[in-house]
Parts: structure tokens; sequence; C-alpha cells
């Protein structure tokens, strides 16, 4: 049974401004959600009407991973002009929920927003509602068995760069069912849930004869605990196929043929599994090695900070296996792909983690992985020429978090695909730029650094005014702009996980130039948060520039308080990317 969304969306424009940010609509989905009988039309001051035509409406991907992806629906209304009205309805058809959210806030104030809500098949759980981030709206009985939710006067809501998750800050509703009991005071309701995960979890962990022979081949010669984890995780990713992994290669049909796994042996014996069987697997064997295994549930980051007071399991997303070593417990995900043994995905770094258990369940926090292990290694051998133009090969490196997100974006396209979205990064940041020779290495290894190798060409880098030139010694800087735009903020500063950048970037001077300004970039530090290191020098025959430097950062969450003096150290790391250095030429290579 399907759940079907019905929108409505009436819009009056006012200003140029509003024309250029209402015309533009997109319509935001996930591939388990279909959009259809998209519909709208613009109402002229004059009351002339025109409709949205079919052929206007477009389809893109805006982000993945694994076999979920982010879509969205997007179409530009006809004919809007201060004074108009724009009046746009989509259909939107979810499968059936224990779960939805309603958004009550958007990008423009609005006057009211209103949702009409008939409660499906799980009616005799009880349906509850809860709205985040402004006043509580209870749902007020209608007709025909629809319930509703009202709010007015909401005020727009402006996103940020680098704020936290949108739903974190933003105005919405969340609509559920759910058991009674989920009253409980905290403490008691995750204590009862913790109980009830590790005893649900139990069979799916169960340690058979075969899983007890598999870890003992695994781990033979092995001597210390964190050797022998690592050759299961090792064991798990290279010998178990994850057939609901986007870059698997299967389709739908394909998956319906496969047997389910009831227990580790069949995962071990079929040799795949989906994400959680190959977790479950991985817990059977470090148990069969002799290390206490559980199921752990985390919340994920990248949508909400959870907070144990909300005594509901909504936001624990995530099942990872938590393993005690040496009376600590450590953290493993041998399902993902693409995040390095001893790391978890971004998304659960830093978020409290409940271990299961049939005593005393416990939230630990999740480490969080040093800037060293996501790491960004740009080298670039350039030529420059009399004329402006830079020219050369360049390397890219990533590894960590910054690998395992590239990777998992790639994976499922294409060669062509791949190099088109290589394309379009560099075009956004160099629009002149000429890209050849594209390699692009280790997409879908788990182990190896991402790479991007190219030869780029890029007419005019340096700006030519008489016999000097101008030019931008930082490469892998120039076109980006200001991390932070505007004076002021609302929200907290959000970065996704600590990390790190190392340039290299050799420059070939043309014939008859030298340096005639040798001021360099400074260098500064930020004390635990990170450091700026940067040189800019020339080789002794004054025929190659060589640009070197290193960019540390390991903050996480800041306050909107604390906001001016982040910006002031990022504006002075922009600053310093910017520097100009300039180049003379010689009297006696000037052309007569």
């Amino acid at each position: 049974m399907d759940t079907v969304l019905a929108h409505y969306i009436r819009i009056k424009v006012f200003t140029e401004r509003g024309v250029e940010s209402q015309s533009k609509v997109e319509i935001p989905y996930f591939n388990r959600t279909r959009i259809k009988d998209i519909a709208g039309r613009t109402i002229k001051p004059d009351g002339t009407i025109i409709e949205l035509k079919k052929d206007g409406i477009f389809e893109s991907t805006i982000a993945k991973a694994d076999r979920l992806k982010l879509q969205a629906k997007s179409f530009v209304m006809p004919g809007v002009v201060p004074g108009a009205i724009i009046e746009y309805r989509w259909r939107e058809i979810r499968p059936s929920f224990l779960y939805a959210r309603f958004q009550l806030q958007r990008d423009i104030p609005l006057q009211s927003v209103k949702y009409f809500i008939k409660p499906g098949p799980y009616w005799s759980l009880g349906m509850r509602s809860v709205v985040f981030n402004g006043p509580q709206a209870p749902l007020q009985k209608e007709r025909n068995g629809f319930y509703s939710v009202t709010m007015t006067n909401v005020p727009a809501f402006r996103e940020e760069p680098r704020m936290p998750p949108g739903d974190y800050v933003r105005r919405w509703l969340l609509l559920f069912y759910s058991e009674s009991d989920t009253n409980l005071e905290p403490q008691k309701f995750w204590n009862k849930y913790g109980k009830d995960v590790y005893e649900k979890n139990k069979a799916s962990m169960k340690v058979s004869d075969e899983v007890r022979k598999a870890a003992a081949e695994a781990t033979s010669g092995a001597t210390t605990s964190e050797e022998k984890l690592k050759r299961l995780f090792d064991f798990c990713r290279s010998k178990i196929r994850r057939i609901d992994d986007d870059a698997s290669g299967l389709t739908d049909s394909d998956r319906e043929k496969m047997k389910e796994n009831k227990s580790p042996a069949d995962t071990l014996k079929r040799g795949y599994g989906t994400g959680n069987d190959i977790n479950m697997l991985f817990a059977a064997l470090a148990s069969a090695a002799g290390f206490d295994a559980r199921i752990a549930r985390l919340g994920d980051r990248s949508d909400f900070f959870f907070n144990p007071t909300f005594t509901d399991d909504y936001f624990l997303h995530s099942y990872n296996i938590a393993v005690k070593v040496d009376n600590q417990w450590r953290f493993f995900d041998p399902a993902n792909t693409y995040v390095p043994f001893g790391m978890l995905r971004w998304q659960e770094e830093g978020e409290q983690a409940l271990i299961s258990d049939p005593k005393e369940p416990v939230f630990i926090q999740t480490p969080l992985s040093p800037a060293e292990k996501s790491v960004e290694r740009r080298t670039a051998k350039l030529r420059l020429s009399e004329d402006g133009t830079l020219e050369g090969e360049v390397r890219i490196e990533y590894t960590g978090h910054l690998a395992a997100d590239r990777k998992e974006y790639n994976d499922d396209d294409s060669p062509q695909q791949r190099e088109e979205t290589l394309r379009e990064m560099e075009k956004n940041r160099l629009s002149t730029a000429e890209l050849s020779e594209i390699r692009i290495e280790n997409v879908t290894d788990p182990d190896k650094p991402f790479v991007y190798a190219y030869r780029v060409r890029v007419p005019g880098y340096a700006q030519r005014t008489g016999r000097r030139l101008f030019l931008q010694s930082a490469f892998f800087q120039r076109g980006i702009g200001p991390l932070f735009p505007t004076s002021e903020r609302k929200y907290d500063i959000y970065f996704h996980y600590p990390w790190m950048k190392e340039d290299v970037v050799t420059i070939e001077l043309p014939a008859g130039f030298t340096l005639d300004n040798a001021e360099s970039p400074g260098s500064f530090s930020m004390g635990e948060v990170g450091h700026y290191n940067v040189s800019v020098g020339v080789t002794q025959d004054q025929k190659m520039l060589v640009y070197k430097r290193n960019f540390k950062f390991s903050g996480l969450l800041f306050p909107v308080s604390g906001y001016s003096q982040l910006k002031r150290v990022f504006d002075e790391l922009h600053k310093q990317d910017n520097h100009t250095i300039t180049l003379r030429q010689s009297a006696a290579s000037t052309p007569n």
C-alpha cells in the first residue's frame, strides 16, 4: 500500500528578487519515491494565465549513496514578473510509512501552511506528531477521517554555508506511528530498547561450526587483536559480495532470485548478502575468534543530531558492530565498501551509539577520525607561456572520508560520466580550463586512494601587462570564493569531518621572466584546530617556481557566537590563497 501526498503551492511574487528566486522550482525526492502529475501556471498582474509546459520539466541526480539516490524534478515557471501569482502542484507517491516528515518552513515567509492527513493501516499503533524547531501544533480532527495540522506566519528559512543539517534547524513536523510505551522516560526507554535489539539479533550473529572454521583460517598466524580484526574485516569485504550496493551490477530482478540469508553460515556459504548480512557475519566471526561483539545502533549526523531525550528509535538510522578490545569498545562497518578499517562513515563518527546488551545497554560516543586520515594530496607540474597560458600535468589523490565520498559518487557511473563530472568540477573553478588525457583510478578499490590525473591547459591564467605577468601560484585555489561571504549568520557552523590538504605546484617560468615581487603569502596557526603553512620560492637557476601548501582543519561544530572569529580565519586563508606574484620580462628578451 502506497502513501500518496498531494502538494499545492501558491505564491505571490512582489519584487525582481522574488522573480529570480521563485521562478526556478526544484522538487527533491529519493529514488524509492515517485513524483507524478506536475502542473503549474503563472497568473500575470493583468490576469493572463501562462501554463507550464510538460517539456519544460527536467530530472537530475543531486546526490547518491549505496542504493539511495536523491533526485529532483525541476522546472522554470513561465512569464513570472513582479505582481504575478505562481501556482504549481504535484503528487508524491511513497512506500507506506511508519514515519513521515512534513516541511513547515520554506525559503519565503508563509502566511499559512496546512496539511490534511488520513491515518494509514498502522492506526492501531497510535499516531503521534512532533514539531521540531518551532511551537507544537496538535493534530485537529477533520471530516471524512482526516486530521489536519496548521501553522501561520512562519518566517522564511535561509540556508547558510556550512550550517548543521537542514532539519536540525528548520521547522518541520514528524508524523509517526508507535506503541504507547515510547512515553517512558529516556533512561528506561533506551534500556528496554537496547535489550530488545540484543534479543532480536542473537540468531543473526549465531556462531556455527562453519563460522568457527572460517574465523580460525582467516586469523591464522595473527598475534594481536588489531591484526585479527583487520583480517576478519578484510575477509568480509573480499569474500562476500554485497548485493544491495548500487555498484553491484545487479538488477532488482537479479536480487529477487537470490535466496535470503537466515544466518551468518548462509552468508558464508553463498558468498553474498546485504550490508546487514555482511556486518552480522563479521560479528559472528569476531565472536568465534574470542571477542565480545554486539550490535550498535547509531544516528546519522548528515541528517540530524541524535538526542536520546526523544524516546523513539527513528533517528537511530544505522547499524554497526561494536567489538570490545582491551576493555574498550571499537566500532566496525565492513559492509561499507570504501571506508577504511578503523573508521566509520563520517555521518556516524562522533555520534552516540547504543550498544545492545541483555542486561545493561549503554551509549558510547564513536571516535572522530583525525585529519591525517582524510587527505587531499594535489600535485601539478605546469609550464607558463608568455601570453599567460598555463598547462601541464595534474594529479589529485583522496584518502579516508574524502576518498569514500568520491568513490560512492562515481562507482555506478560510466567512464564517460566520471570524466564529465571532473570536467564540470574544473570548469566551475576555471572557466577556460581544457582537460585531456584524463585517468580516474581506483574508483571501486576499497583500499587505494581515489585518483584524478589529467593534463590541463588554462588560457589567460596569468594576466599580461606590458613586460609583466601577474600569477596566482596557488593553482588549486584559483576560482574558489570565500567560504563565509556574509558578515553575520543565524546558525552554528558545521564541518562534516577533519581533513587535510597538501599541495605541491611547480611552474616552469617563460624564458626571460624572473620574479619581480618576491613577497610570499603568510602562514598561520589555528592552535588545536589546525594550521595553514605555505611557501613560495624559485629554484637556483630561476627557471622554476615552487609553491607548497599544507592546510589542516580539525574543527567540527562551532557556535554562531564564534562566527566572526572563524570568518576572520577563513578570510585570511582566502586572502593568502589568492596572493599574486609578479614576473618581469628582462629588457634583453623583449622583442623589438
